[in-house]
């Protein structure tokens, strides 16, 4: 018990010290890959392998959309800048509290024969339906760029995916590239691509677990506690000594 007393403590407050660490290399991570969106766009890969090693980058793709195989990611709120529902910006909140989807088009690249996925943007729930929103169903050749984004595992507490279903909870590109014949491949199209009548593009989130800061009160008030507990022991056990 004695050795106990001692070692707790320290190694709490170890513990404590490397996730302050980590918490700064997380904070740092992110701010990079928010960086990292905003540069120029590069030519979508010759090998699509090397999309793994491309997340929050910048691709420019031609081709032409495919509005009859329209999937729905959600329900997900607008990101924005500034608090406003603008669409212009990447990476903070909408204050606004109005739900709605992300409309996920499959897109066929005019170079080969390959069709990928585009996250064209946030539509709110009424506009879901495409009749609702003819004007933003661009038709024929365009050019865009979108920002790379990977399959993502079931987050906690979000509601399985339904297979064969046009409404998805989470990114199953594997699930929703075979529903839609397509790559499992995915880009966010940028803000700029945004037109009017159409979904708001620009809907990149930096997705990074960051707990850092619960550990790091767990293993300090671990520390702070146990310390405490050692020197109520050994302060008295010293008075005892003295007198």
């Amino acid at each position: 018990m004695d050795f106990a007393s001692k070692v707790i403590p320290i190694s709490a407050l170890g513990l404590g010290t490397w996730q302050v660490k980590r918490k700064y290399w997380k904070e740092n991570l992110i701010e990079e890959l928010k960086t990292q969106t905003q540069y120029p766009a590069i030519n979508f890969p010759e090998n699509e392998d090397e999309l793994k090693n491309l997340e929050y980058r910048r691709v420019r793709v031609v081709g032409e959309f495919d509005h009859s195989k329209e999937l729905y990611l959600g329900p997900r709120s607008c990101i924005s800048n500034g608090g406003s529902d603008s669409g212009n910006g990447l990476f903070s909140t909408s204050g606004s509290t109005t739900s709605g989807y992300y409309v996920i088009t499959p897109f066929k690249l005019s170079d080969r024969p390959l069709t990928i996925l585009v996250n064209r943007g946030w539509v709110s729930m009424k506009n879901k339906d495409p009749a609702s929103r003819i004007s933003g169903q661009v038709v024929g050749e365009i050019e865009l760029d979108g920002i790379v984004r990977l399959t993502e595992p079931r987050p906690q507490f979000v509601s399985k995916n339904v297979a064969n279903s046009q409404f998805w909870s989470y990114r199953d590109l594997d699930a929703m590239s075979k529903l839609v014949n397509s790559e499992p491949i995915l880009i966010d199209a940028v803000a700029e691509s945004s037109i009017p009548g159409g979904p708001i593009g620009g809907q990149t989130n930096i997705s990074i677990r960051n707990e850092h800061v619960s550990y790091i009160i767990t293993w300090y008030g671990l520390a702070i506690a146990t310390g405490y507990m050692w020197y109520n022991k050994y302060s008295h056990g010293l008075k005892s000594i003295i007198k």
